[in-house]
């Protein structure tokens, strides 16, 4: 019996998880479009997307909702079975092509064979949802949270130094726009990082970050609070922050 309840228990939670997965990307939709600046009939038409840490759900509700020519999501813990199904079932009702890869960003190898298969060499954007903390590749900077931080070979408890600059790039070098969408919660644990490529931004990263984003390209923040970021506005923006868990805005090149 006690088994059987804490079977009923796990898949509950699972349901719950899968619900919350629904209802947070479609509450995205409104900040997205904004980000996207779609045309006078609110549609993307003709414009490609890169979905990177996709949860195969915002691009269909993307999909549905702009009609973009092209979505392609990656993520290097993808549901195969899941992401299968919406991909196959999508093309029905659908008119935006969805394609869904499980591969990292850091995997050039698997990306590039990806971006060759797909056609694509530049998206008009990048969406970068909830995983923009995942994209640590540096040193391990974890005892600058924790002195008592002690290196294990699994990396379990490391945090690698976010290197703004290289991902910027890197991203840039994917697509013309874009789009950062970012909650955080710095003294939580982020349960769903691998090794060391995870943990929240704490507020001098944030600052860090920014700083480097004011000072090399366009940056439009939509929330908290909608301005364009520029070093004047910063230290407004950053305290800011301090009141919020979430961050919503786009970057783009400077003229």
């Amino acid at each position: 019996m006690t088994k059987e309840l804490e079977k009923c228990l796990e898949d509950l939670q699972n349901c719950n998880n899968e619900l919350e997965m629904w209802t947070d990307s479609l509450q995205e939709l409104s900040d997205i479009e904004i980000a996207f600046e779609p045309d006078e009939r609110d549609r993307l038409h003709g414009k490609t997307i890169l979905d990177i840490g996709t949860n195969c759900v915002k691009p269909l509700y993307i999909a549905l909702r702009f009609e973009p020519d092209k979505i392609i999501g990656i993520d290097e813990n993808l549901s195969y079975s899941f992401a299968s199904d919406l991909e196959q079932k999508s093309r029905s009702f659908a008119k935006t092509e969805i394609k869904l890869y499980n591969c990292s960003l850091f995997d050039e190898e698997t990306l590039r064979k990806v971006l060759i298969k797909e056609k694509q060499v530049n998206f008009d954007f990048v969406l970068v949802s909830k995983t923009l903390h995942h994209l640590r590749d540096g040193e391990c900077v974890a005892e600058e949270r924790d002195k008592k931080h002690k290196h294990r070979k699994d990396e379990k408890h490391c945090i690698y130094e976010f290197q703004e600059r290289k991902i910027f790039k890197k991203l840039f070098e994917l697509g013309q726009r874009v789009i950062i969408h970012e909650n955080f919660y710095p003294e939580e644990e982020d349960n769903d990082k691998v090794r060391g490529r995870g943990g929240y931004f704490t507020m001098e990263e944030w600052k860090r970050i920014l700083t480097h984003l004011s000072q090399n390209y366009v940056v439009e923040f939509i929330k908290p609070i909608r301005v364009h970021l520029d070093p004047k506005v910063l230290e407004k923006v950053v305290a800011k922050l301090r009141q919020v868990d979430s961050v919503f805005f786009y970057v783009k090149k400077s003229p």
